[in-house]
């Protein structure tokens, strides 16, 4: 009897021990609360470009219509891209590791936004005339670095997928995905230039700092941990 007892408390305070050890609150969601927090930050993500187009069919968008659109998609491909990088330092600081699950949504948002704001400039602003668009590539610098942030998108987003994980593997892909670290860089220095001409650089400074700091965070862990921040899931 005494041997049962002993064995009783044993596995008593094993499983006190274990539920002890469990993450508690927003740090274990169950994945049917995950599912419904996605749900919401994607009708979230979806609503600017829902009120542009309210916008546009109630003939909203004030003078330069196409000066608005395009400011507005760039703005959300810059909010979209700071979300998708801001997901790993809350990752690390709160222990929420359902997190990473939102980023891959993000990353693919801040690239449908891109891609309106691309086609925005190569098609409406300047007819899918390709000599124009070569011509303004290279004497713009803004246009310069603004064109090559949607390139290094366009990779990340095709290879968003699992399966794209498996068929690179997964170093090649986490290779890859550190393009998006570029990418935001390229996009802040083209708001830069863009602002400059009217040296108007107060907003795009708030993005910066947002940006300097998401990295900044990241180039502090590889330094203390002499590697490159583990990356595990999607980041575009």
């Amino acid at each position: 009897m005494r041997g049962e007892r002993m064995a009783s408390t044993s596995n008593a305070a094993a499983t006190a021990s274990r539920v002890a050890r469990q993450p508690a609150g927003l740090a274990a969601l169950s994945p049917q609360r995950v599912r419904a927090v996605k749900i919401v930050l994607w009708l979230l993500a979806l609503l600017p470009f829902i009120r542009l187009l309210y916008l546009g069919a109630t003939e909203q968008y004030g003078a330069n219509p196409l000066e608005f659109v395009t400011r507005s998609t760039g703005t959300w491909t810059l909010v979209m891209l700071c979300l998708t990088l801001a997901i790993t330092p809350l990752r690390r600081l709160t222990g929420w590791n359902w997190l990473i699950r939102l980023r891959r949504m993000l990353g693919l948002f801040a690239f449908f936004y891109g891609l309106q704001h691309f086609l925005l400039w190569i098609g409406v602003d300047r007819g899918f005339d390709l000599a124009y668009m070569i011509k303004d590539v290279y004497k713009r610098p803004f246009i310069t670095v603004g064109f090559t942030a949607f390139v290094l998108m366009v990779p990340l987003a095709l290879t968003s997928t699992n399966g794209m994980v498996r068929r690179l593997g997964g170093k090649r892909w986490q290779a890859l995905h550190r393009l998006v670290y570029a990418t935001a860089v390229l996009a802040i220095l083209h708001y830069w230039w863009h602002k400059a001409g009217k040296n108007d650089f107060g907003e795009v400074s708030i993005y910066a700092t947002v940006v300097f700091v998401l990295l900044g965070m990241r180039v502090w862990w590889w330094a203390r941990k002499g590697r490159v921040p583990d990356v595990r899931q999607p980041a575009a």
